[in-house]
């Protein structure tokens, strides 16, 4: 079986932690401690990798920590504000075309996921409290608030933004709205609300982050609630 050594970055409060791949853009895990997150790391590298690719890996993952911040956030609800020391280089085209379709494809993806609830109003999920108010509970909630993020994550790097259309309508909006910004490949740092830095390749990869933890609730949610025949793996959670 082939090795493939994932590069990870840490952000951690207390015990409470979140890992990211560091060149697999926006894969992630999550967990009680360091421990508990890297154990999560083969599943979520695998079906990561299925989504993207249409390909089942058969690789070992092996996990190394390249960066690490401690933080005052509320990790155990997936609140972040890291900057990677590999989202501070300038861009080249092919690079941005590449993060570029990679968030567009998850928007397209959880357009379809969406759109394959057939109730969307119904509560999949008990209510409870997050950093960033009521956690969404039907598809409709889960689905608005994935899309909602749009104006927020572009405006942090000066790009006007809005929520019109779907998920993936208002992104490719938003993209084209930077294409004609000049020196937008430079990927400069933004300093945005809350003293959090920013640059377009962390928009990028925050967004197919936020995507996929909002997709996976959506799809466990729904799964159980309306089943297999209904609801596919569009995402491959379950690869």
């Amino acid at each position: 079986m082939r090795l493939l050594l994932i590069k990870c970055v840490w952000e951690h409060n207390g015990n409470d932690s979140l890992i990211f791949a560091d060149h697999f853009i926006g894969a992630f895990t999550r967990g009680a401690n360091q421990k508990e997150a890297l154990s999560k790391f083969q599943q979520e590298i695998s079906s990561y990798l299925a989504w993207k690719t249409g390909e089942r890996s058969c690789s070992q993952v092996e996990t190394e920590i390249i960066q690490e911040k401690s933080s005052g956030l509320r990790i155990a609800d997936a609140d972040s504000d890291i900057l990677f020391d590999s989202e501070i280089p300038a861009l080249t085209w092919d690079e941005y075309r590449a993060l570029k379709a990679l968030a567009m494809k998850s928007a397209g993806d959880f357009q379809k996921l969406y759109a394959s609830v057939p109730n969307k109003e119904k509560p999949l999920l008990p209510g409870r409290k997050t950093f960033y108010g009521d956690v969404p509970v039907t598809a409709q909630q889960m689905y608005d608030h994935t899309k909602g993020v749009n104006p927020y994550y572009f405006g942090e790097i000066g790009v006007d933004a809005d929520q019109g259309g779907t998920i993936a309508t208002c992104r490719k909006c938003a993209f084209e709205r930077l294409e004609g910004r000049a020196g937008f490949l430079d990927n400069s740092i933004f300093e945005g609300g809350y003293n959090e830095r920013w640059t377009l390749r962390k928009v990028c990869r925050r967004f197919v982050w936020h995507d996929r933890i909002h997709a996976k609730a959506l799809y466990r949610a729904a799964l159980k609630t309306f089943g297999a025949e209904c609801i596919p793996d569009i995402f491959h959670f379950q690869s």
